[in-house]
């Protein structure tokens, strides 16, 4: 039975306030659902419904829901006995922080929020209207995958889906939130998206699940345990982002959304800047020892310099060498590459090329400019990288660098050997501006493991290795790493002094905001795999 079956036609002469009340009445009971014991589950689960989701993304009383009236046109299995509005899916637009939002959220509590024609047909829908109005697009996915009652037009759904994504990358910002299960092929669409956030114990995003993964290798595991959150923020790097409850989680895609343009004709929205332009960061000398070798956490360093000491770390538990945030400076938005010398001494390898990658494309197709903290020994030696192919990937991190035409700032905190300071973003790769701090070493490889190359016969017939080994370090140290070296040969813009870098930061963006870089004409390029 339907909502409209239970209604008494009346034979009275029509009135519209009657049938508005009437239409009224009728969405209300949409937005409530079919079955309040299906509600009362769903709170059950601590999730809430499409609808309180809808309204914790948006500002207050601004969603416009569109389509809550469709309905399927299925037959066979039962589905010609139920029909229910909406069809699984909500769908509209909305403010955040006051500019235009699109989203889709699917409503497990019909249809176990599992894609039919009439679903796919909502979301494709909204997904048009997203990119012809150049907003952000917002998918609250909590659905149990393609309606298998209705069998290939579902699966075409998805690929109406999967292109709309692919053909809005780099258009506008795409943002997948996972509520609830995300299986099988529905696990492509947000893969495709920009940026994916996670509420663990309920979310869980798999291509085959554990009954399937046990039967075919014997391995026991459990939903959340194979695709749950955190394994996606530490281990496979599918998700950016991770919470504890859907209300947090939802809070922090509108402070995302708050960071980035509506799409990528527009620069990201400007703030006010309470914090001065001109404030020294003089905690930075104690901050990083001037010792090449010494740890530290370079998002204190993040901290000191950007406005009111607050950043938006991007995949903060994957890759952990290597850190990549939003924040901004003088109330600009800016994306920033750091390496992070408190996990593996903060060198590159396959898993932190790829994240600062991605992170770089992402910045740069949303006109958000680059800064790139320096202080790397280089790329993770071994077999295992090497047959891994840190080639491969440590090339996508080169040239994501290489494609980006946003303003790129580079600082050499400390140290930068080898080719790890060639992909960081050197002027040789074209970076606009690059400055040294006092303490920088840029060099081929560091002085002890150079003058073992150099000197190798020198120091092993000595009488005395270790002294002559110490001698020929400082020398070299003398002649091509004392900190001045590549400024006198142009490689770097200045030396400055760490107090100085937010000022210095911010004056550079401030006059590459009108950069315009011509590129070539090409299809696309051939990315590295």
């Amino acid at each position: 039975m339907t909502i409209l079956d239970d209604l008494t036609v009346s034979t009275a002469a029509p009135d519209l306030r009657r049938a508005a009340a009437e239409l009224r009445r009728i969405k209300e009971e949409v937005s409530r659902g079919p079955d309040p014991e299906a509600t009362r589950r769903q709170h059950a689960k601590n999730k809430l419904t499409a609808h309180e989701r809808l309204a914790v993304l948006f500002d207050e009383g601004t969603f416009t829901e569109i389509e809550p009236l469709r309905r399927h046109r299925a037959t066979g299995f039962g589905l010609e006995d139920k029909k229910p509005h909406g069809d699984g899916v909500v769908i509209g637009w909305g403010l955040v922080h006051g500019r235009t939002v699109f989203a889709y959220a699917h409503d497990f509590r019909v249809f176990a929020g599992a894609l039919g024609e009439a679903h796919a047909a909502k979301v494709h829908k909204v997904m048009d209207l997203a990119e012809a109005a150049g907003a952000p697009l917002v998918s609250l996915n909590d659905g149990a995958g393609a309606r298998i009652q209705e069998g290939v037009t579902a699966l075409a759904g998805y690929g109406g889906i999967f292109r709309r994504n692919v053909a809005a990358s780099g258009v506008i910002p795409q943002i997948s939130v996972m509520l609830g299960p995300c299986a099988g092929g529905a696990a492509y669409s947000p893969a495709l998206t920009d940026f994916v956030f996670m509420v663990r114990e309920t979310a869980q995003m798999f291509i085959t699940g554990p009954d399937v993964v046990q039967a075919v290798t014997g391995e026991k595991i459990t939903h959340n345990g194979l695709g749950g959150a955190e394994p996606h923020a530490t281990a496979s790097g599918v998700c950016h982002f991770a919470y504890d409850d859907e209300t947090e989680c939802l809070e922090d895609v509108r402070f995302l959304i708050s960071l980035l343009p509506s799409n990528n004709r527009e620069l990201p929205p400007a703030a006010s800047a309470d914090d001065p332009a001109d404030r020294r960061t003089e905690a930075l000398c104690d901050l990083v020892p001037a010792e090449p070798g010494r740890s530290y956490d370079v998002r204190d360093v993040i901290g000191e310099l950007v406005d009111d000491g607050e950043y938006f770390e991007v995949h903060e538990a994957w890759a952990r060498n290597v850190v990549c945030a939003l924040a901004r400076l003088d109330g600009h938005t800016v994306g920033i590459v750091a390496n992070q010398p408190a996990v593996l001494a903060g060198v590159l390898d396959i898993h932190a090329s790829e994240k600062a990658a991605r992170f770089v494309s992402t910045c740069d197709a949303f006109n958000i400019p680059l800064v790139t903290l320096v202080d790397v020994p280089g790329f993770l030696p071994g077999v295992d990288q090497e047959h891994n192919g840190i080639i491969r990937h440590g090339a996508k991190l080169l040239y994501a660098y290489c494609n980006a035409t946003v303003p790129r700032i580079s600082v050499v905190l400390r140290k930068a050997y080898g080719g790890a300071y060639i992909v960081m973003d050197s002027r040789s790769i074209g970076c606009d501006l690059s400055f040294a701090w006092p303490t920088n070493e840029i060099a081929v490889m560091g002085a002890e493991g150079a003058a073992n190359v150099i000197f190798r016969r020198e120091i092993n017939a000595a009488d005395d290795p270790d002294a002559v080994r110490a001698q020929r370090i400082k020398e070299y140290k003398t002649e091509l790493m004392h900190p001045y070296y590549a400024a006198e040969r142009g490689l770097v813009d200045d030396v400055i002094e760490p107090a100085e870098t937010r000022s210095v930061l911010i004056r550079s963006l401030a006059m590459l905001r009108g950069k315009k870089a011509e590129v070539p004409a090409r299809k696309h390029g051939n990315l590295p795999t």
